[in-house]
């Protein structure tokens, strides 16, 4: 199930209609107060975030779905007017998985919430990892440092298991960002900076680990 927060109905009704339409099943909610409602009732497996919202805007729902332990998980696309760098900067500080400015097609959204799901939904490695104090599991997706158990959003965990599936590699950032994103933002590398800067905030002594190689990207280890 998609979730849509949007206040502008043509625009809701659109793309809940584009997306049942192409395979999906998704909801709409004008206010963000039905969308916590439904939330109680059954988990979304995407949710899409208008940012100018009444009641509440939609990086507070953002904060708020990363800092619960149900939510923090589900993947999240804000769609918005607005476009500048600051306010997408902000939504993936904030863990967004991506960012669709208005007007925007259809069909561009349909594939941007596909390959989304399917970074989600794609089998993790069986591979299990130990550097220093820090333990990754990605396919039970557990991240732990000194055995303490550490909340990632999705973003973060597939950054931190790309590094570790090339330890020792210097990736830059483009590459990243391809891999974790699906395709390049048009040189906001800011963002991969972004996501590195939290991730080692969250790992503490286990962000130990990731060097960061002035000029050229990431790596994590030896």
């Amino acid at each position: 199930m998609i979730y849509f927060v949007e206040d502008d109905s043509n625009i809701r009704e659109l793309v809940v209609y584009t997306l049942n339409s192409t395979g999906f099943e998704a909801t709409g909610f004008s206010k963000p107060s039905k969308f916590w409602e439904a939330v109680k009732n059954e988990m979304p497996s995407l949710v899409l975030l208008d940012i100018m919202l009444p009641e509440e805007d939609g990086l507070s729902i953002l904060r708020k779905l990363r800092s619960e332990a149900d939510t923090s998980s589900v993947p999240v696309i804000i769609l918005t007017a607005k476009a500048d760098e600051y306010d997408k900067v902000r939504g993936f500080d904030l863990g967004a998985d991506d960012y669709v400015p208005k007007p925007f097609g259809m069909m561009e959204l349909v594939a941007r919430v596909k390959a989304v799901l399917r970074r989600v939904e794609k089998d993790s490695s069986n591979s299990e990892y130990h550097i220093g104090p820090l333990y990754v599991c990605p396919k039970k997706h557990i991240v732990k440092v000194n055995d303490e158990p550490v909340l990632l959003t999705l973003k973060e965990f597939d950054m931190l298991c790309y590094l570790l599936e090339n330890k020792g590699i210097v990736l830059s950032r483009d590459q990243i960002l391809n891999k974790v994103w699906g395709y390049s933002f048009d040189g906001e590398s800011r963002t991969v900076d972004v996501h590195v800067r939290t991730l080692r905030q969250k790992l503490g002594v286990g962000g130990d680990c990731i060097s960061t190689v002035r000029g050229v990207g990431y790596k994590l280890g030896d």
